[in-house]
């Protein structure tokens, strides 16, 4: 009878334990927009951190892409299903903080001494209205991207300069005549972050970083969109299926069907598994300036999640930058390192060693600029691309439309008072 009543006991103490460790796990839903290999990398930053931290759950989902990321929190927030932390790109976390939807990290970044080993790029892109709404996570610049075999094939011995425009769309020109019967093109399509880059290397913005002025109707910023479009509708050098959908010009590239491409560096690993030995990384075209925007995006925090949640949120924000991770998703992805202690980490120092081409975009940095992040820019850089498609497509004079696409920008602007 003792025996039973022991064994009983202990059955209770331990029921009760558990019962006591369940209740005392923080769990932090966290949305994302990484798959595939990026996807992977985060899986083990993830582990890592939660065998480090077994009072904490990362219940990490993937619900798309950037776009799709804004659009579902728009649709979360007012029906209380909002995560608890989301990944957000940098030039669209504003309208969130705007609106008081995120948390102001700037006492956990003071009381953090990874605020002082960021490198300066990394602590700028989470400002907005002189506090800090994000830490980066995946930071990038756009980099060329160019297919050595194909480039020998087109006759070029050696490398021809692409530097400025005028390099770039002769080179383009060259392999659509010369390899064109083979259905390889000269280059995709530029995407919505190349064609950001092309406008800052002609020495113009859309829109202002520091005053919030639209830009989008500028000269050099309508010469910008002008060469751009003319790769598509005017010289032929680059397929139309790029215009209506980005992917496909990347997509094209790694299948070998495309000479260059102008893309972010987080496209590094993947092009370098399609194509090999024949990837070749550059700096983008230096057409007026040099000068490349900074992309990706960070890790903010949403209001609505309980004290201890957003403590436990930050824990992971913190270990997600700190060297031993970030060196790790550096070398399974491409993405800049934002941690000045990274490149030292033999992880990353391996892939440094042997991925030729990584470290283009970290030579990129000294010209590289964060850009503006006030709430109307997330609406331009959704109505850029009907914008986009309409003047690549030769449906609408470029001129004309950047006019009426910044006419629409201010008042949209105005209305939102920034």
């Amino acid at each position: 009878m003792a025996y039973k009543l022991q064994t009983t006991i202990a059955a209770s103490l331990t029921l009760l334990a558990s019962v006591a460790t369940a209740q005392a796990e923080t769990s932090v839903k966290f949305w994302h927009s990484f798959n595939k290999a990026s996807g992977e990398a985060l899986n083990t930053i993830i582990a890592n951190f939660e065998a480090a931290n077994p009072g904490i759950k990362i219940q990490s989902e993937y619900v798309g892409d950037y776009n799709d990321i804004v659009a579902k929190l728009q649709a979360a927030i007012p029906a209380k299903r909002a995560p608890d932390a989301a990944i957000l790109e940098v030039t669209r976390y504003g309208l969130f903080a705007s609106s008081g939807v995120l948390v102001d990290l700037t006492p956990y970044l003071n009381a953090d001494p990874l605020k002082n080993d960021l490198y300066d790029y990394a602590r700028e892109v989470g400002v907005y209205g002189g506090k800090n709404y994000i830490v980066p996570f995946n930071s990038s610049t756009p980099v060329l991207y160019y297919n050595k075999d194909i480039f020998a094939r087109a006759g070029f011995a050696a490398e021809p300069p692409l530097k400025t425009f005028a390099d770039v769309l002769a080179v383009a020109k060259t392999i659509s005549s010369k390899l064109g019967s083979e259905g390889i093109s000269g280059i995709a399509a530029p995407g919505q972050f190349a064609r950001w880059g092309l406008v800052m290397a002609n020495d113009s913005e859309l829109v202002d970083s520091k005053t919030g002025e639209i830009l989008l109707d500028s000269p050099k910023t309508i010469e910008a969109y002008r060469w751009m479009a003319s790769l598509v509708h005017e010289h032929k050098v680059a397929s139309v299926d790029g215009v209506t959908d980005e992917e496909v010009g990347r997509d094209a590239f790694l299948a070998g069907k495309v000479g260059i491409m102008m893309n972010s560096t987080g496209n590094y690993v993947g092009s370098k598994k399609a194509i090999g030995d024949n990837l070749v990384v550059r700096p983008m075209p230096c057409n007026r300036i040099c000068s490349v925007p900074i992309g990706g995006a960070g890790i903010g925090i949403l209001s609505t999640a309980p004290k201890e949640v957003q403590d436990a949120a930050y824990k992971f924000i913190s270990f997600a930058s700190s060297p031993e991770s970030n060196a790790l998703w550096f070398a399974a992805t491409g993405y800049l390192p934002i941690n000045k202690h990274a490149a030292e980490q033999p992880t990353a120092t391996k892939a440094l060693a042997t991925q030729p081409g990584i470290d283009v975009a970290i030579k990129s940095l000294p010209v590289a600029h964060g850009r503006a992040r006030t709430p109307v820019v997330t609406w331009m850089r959704t109505t850029e691309y009907k914008m986009w498609e309409a003047m690549a497509l030769g449906q609408r004079e470029v001129k004309e439309t950047m006019t009426d696409f910044a006419a629409q920008a201010r008042q949209r602007a105005a209305r939102a008072g920034n």
